[in-house]
C-alpha cells in the first residue's frame, strides 16, 4: 500500500508545481478567468470533457452500472449528444459572446436586473455540484484504502484549493488536459482487464446469462423492475432531456470562452464529444465486472450505497501492484477537474458580476487590474473552504447515494435556471424579466415537489419542472411589445454579437500556442517517465505491460507536443526575422 500512498502524493505535488508554473501567463483578470482568449481547441476540449463528470461517474453511475448494467450509458450518450450539438452550432455562437462570465451573457441578453438574479443563483447551485464532487472522490478513496472520509475530503480540497487560486485559469485547464491524459489509458486498461477476467467477451455475456441479469442489464427496463420506475423508458428521456438542455444553454457557454475563437471552439466541442461516446462504454464495463465476479465485496463495504464502491473494488482486484494509487489519481484528475472549474467559474462570477454591482450601489469605483486579479483568488480561497464544508456535511448526514442526490439537484436547481436560457438564445422577441419569471415558475414547482409526502418520481419531476418552465417563458413574449427602444436594441445588439465571428489578431492579438505545448506536453513527458518507474514493482509481465502502455501514452503524447510547439516557435521567429529583413530592405529603398 506504500506505493500507491507515494503515487498519490507525488502526483498532487505535481498538480501545485503546476499551479506555480504557469502563474507567470496571468497578466490580468482575463487570463486568471478565460485565459486570455488564447487557449487551443484541444485544451479547451479536454478542460469541457473532464468537467462534465468527477470520481461522481466512478461511484454514482458506477453504481448504476453495478446495479442496472447498461442503463448507465443513457447518461454520457446524452452527453455526446449535447457536445454534438454544440459541435454543429453553438460552439462557435458561444464564443463569438466574448464574454467571461455566463451572467455576464445573460446581462447583455436581458438587463443587470437577470443578470444579478442568475449571479447569486448560480452560485450555491455550482458550490452543491463541487462538493458533491468531492464527496464522490471520498467514497472511492475510502473504498480503496479505508481512509477517513473527512480526511480525504480536507486533503484533497486543499490542494485543488490551492493550485487552482494560483494559476487560475491556465492552471485549471493545464491541469485538466494532463488528468484527460492519465484518466482515458487508465480507464481503458481498466475495462480491457475486467473483459480478460472474465474469460473475453463472450464470457462476460456467458456470464451475464449464469447470473441472470440479463434483464436488469437491459439499456431500458421496464418500470416495475427497478423502484422510482428509474431505467425505464421515460426514466432515460427524462434524464436525456436534461442533460441535453443543461449542455445547449447561455449557462454552459464559459466552457468556450477560454478558447481562440469560433472555429476552435467547434473542435473543441469536438473532442469532448467524441471522448464522451468512448468513456460511455469503456467506463462502466468494470461495475458491471463487479458484480459479476466480485459482489459480495462490493456490498459488503460500509458506506450508504455500497454499489458505489464498485469501480473502485474492481480497480483494485484486477489492477497491477501499484496502479492502484494511479486509479485514485485518476480519480482525483476527474473530481480535481469538476471542483477547480467550478472554483474558478464562481470566482469570475463574484468579480465580474456581483462585486462591480455592489460597488454601483454604494457609489464606490470597483478594483482594477492587479488589485481586481487578488480579490478574485481571495474569493477563490473561500468558496473553496465552504466546498470543502458541504462535502464534509454530505459525508456524515446524507442517507442517499450520490447519484440520487446529484439528478435532484440537477432537476430541482437545474432545470429552472437552464431553460429560459436556452429559450433565450432561439427566441428574441422576450422582454427583459421572461428569464426571471420562467425560473421563479420553475421553482415553485420544485418547493413544491419538496413539501409532498410522497416524492415525485424522477420523469414527472424533470418533465413538470421543464413544462411549466417552458409555458411561462412562452406566456412573456405578447408582452415584448411592452419593450423600451433601448431594450430592443439591446437584443439586436446581442445577437449581432453572437453571430459576428471573431478577429483573434485585431480583437485578442498575438497567440502563445507555442508556449501552452511545450508546458503541458513537458508535464506529460515527466509524468509518463514518472509512471514507468513502477515497472520496478514486483509484478507479472502482462502487468507491466499495462503500466508500459499507460505510461508511454503519456511520453509520447507529451514527446509530440514538445516537437509541435518547438516548430511553432521557429516558424514564429522566422516570420519575425522576414519582416524585420523587409523592414531594413524598405529602410534602404528609401535612404537610396
Amino acid at each position: 500500500m506504500r506505493i500507491e500512498v507515494v503515487t498519490i502524493i507525488v502526483y498532487l505535488l505535481l498538480m501545485l508545481v503546476i499551479g506555480v508554473v504557469v502563474q507567470r501567463m496571468n497578466k490580468d483578470v482575463s487570463d486568471y478567468f478565460r485565459n486570455g482568449c488564447r487557449g487551443q481547441w484541444w485544451l479547451v476540449g479536454a478542460s469541457a470533457f473532464m468537467t462534465m463528470f468527477s470520481a461522481w461517474t466512478f461511484t454514482g453511475a458506477a453504481g448504476v452500472a453495478f446495479t442496472a448494467g447498461w442503463s448507465a450509458m443513457i447518461i454520457f450518450i446524452a452527453n455526446f449528444v449535447g457536445f454534438m450539438l454544440n459541435f454543429m452550432f453553438l460552439a462557435p455562437w458561444f464564443r463569438q459572446l466574448r464574454a467571461t462570465t455566463a451572467p455576464e451573457v445573460i446581462r447583455d441578453r436581458f438587463g443587470i436586473t437577470t443578470q444579478q438574479f442568475y449571479a447569486w443563483a448560480s452560485i450555491p447551485t455550482g458550490l452543491f455540484y463541487a462538493s458533491l464532487h468531492l464527496y464522490g472522490l471520498a467514497i472511492f478513496s475510502s473504498s480503496v484504502f479505508g481512509l477517513p472520509i473527512n480526511a480525504v475530503i480536507i486533503g484533497v480540497g486543499l490542494v485543488v484549493l490551492i493550485y487552482a487560486t494560483t494559476g487560475g485559469s491556465w492552471a485549471v485547464m493545464s491541469s485538466d488536459f494532463l488528468q484527460f491524459l492519465i484518466l482515458m489509458p487508465m480507464t481503458l486498461l481498466l475495462a480491457f482487464l475486467a473483459i480478460k477476467a472474465c474469460g473475453g467477451i463472450d464470457g462476460f455475456f456467458d456470464l451475464v446469462k449464469q447470473k441472470q441479469l440479463t434483464t436488469e442489464f437491459q439499456i431500458i427496463n421496464s418500470p416495475e423492475q427497478f423502484s422510482g420506475e428509474k431505467f425505464s423508458m421515460l426514466w432515460a428521456i427524462a434524464i436525456s432531456t436534461q442533460l441535453i438542455f443543461g449542455a445547449n444553454t447561455l449557462n454552459s457557454a464559459p466552457r468556450y470562452f477560454a478558447v481562440k475563437d469560433g472555429r476552435e471552439a467547434r473542435k473543441a466541442a469536438l473532442l469532448a464529444a467524441i471522448m464522451m461516446l468512448l468513456g460511455s462504454v469503456i467506463w462502466f464495463i468494470p461495475p458491471m465486472v463487479g458484480r459479476l465476479l466480485f459482489e459480495d465485496q462490493i456490498n459488503a463495504v460500509d458506506i450508504t450505497t455500497p454499489a458505489e464502491a464498485a469501480y473502485a473494488i474492481t480497480s483494485m482486484k484486477l489492477l497491477p501492484v501499484g496502479m492502484t494509487g494511479l486509479m485514485v489519481v485518476a480519480m482525483f484528475s476527474a473530481t480535481m477537474s469538476s471542483m477547480d472549474s467550478g472554483l474558478n467559474r464562481n470566482a469570475a462570477i463574484f468579480t465580474k458580476d456581483i462585486y462591480p454591482a455592489w460597488c454601483s450601489l454604494r457609489g464606490k469605483k470597483p478594483l482594477e487590474d492587479k488589485a481586481l486579479l487578488r480579490l478574485g483568488q481571495g474569493y477563490s480561497m473561500i468558496m473553496g473552504v465552504v466546498i470543502i464544508c458541504l462535502a464534509s456535511y454530505f459525508a456524515n448526514v446524507t442517507t442517499d447515494g450520490i447519484f440520487v442526490i446529484m439528478n435532484n439537484i440537477g432537476a430541482l436547481l437545474g432545470i429552472p435556471m437552464a431553460v429560459p436560457t436556452m429559450l433565450a438564445i432561439f427566441i428574441r422577441r422576450a422582454p427583459w424579466w421572461s428569464a426571471i419569471f420562467s425560473a421563479c415558475c420553475s421553482l415553485c414547482v420544485s418547493a413544491y415537489s419538496l413539501m409532498l409526502e410522497e416524492p415525485m418520481l424522477f420523469h414527472v419531476k424533470v418533465f413538470t419542472i421543464l413544462g411549466v418552465g417552458c409555458v411561462a417563458f412562452l406566456l412573456t413574449l405578447p408582452f415584448w411589445s411592452t419593450s423600451s427602444p433601448a431594450y430592443r436594441e439591446k437584443v439586436v445588439a446581442f445577437f449581432k454579437k453572437m453571430h459576428t465571428p471573431i478577429d483573434f489578431e485585431k480583437e485578442i492579438g498575438q497567440a502563445n500556442d507555442s508556449t501552452q505545448l511545450r508546458i503541458v506536453g513537458m508535464f506529460a513527458l515527466i509524468i509518463g517517465i514518472l509512471i514507468h518507474l513502477l515497472c520496478f514493482v514486483p509484478n507479472p509481465m502482462s502487468d507491466r505491460l499495462g503500466i508500459v502502455f499507460v505510461g508511454m501514452t503519456l511520453v509520447s503524447i507529451g514527446s509530440l507536443m514538445i516537437m509541435v510547439g518547438r516548430k511553432l516557435d521557429r516558424q514564429n521567429q522566422q516570420q519575425i526575422n522576414r519582416a524585420s529583413g523587409d523592414n531594413d530592405a524598405a529602410s534602404d529603398s528609401s535612404h537610396a
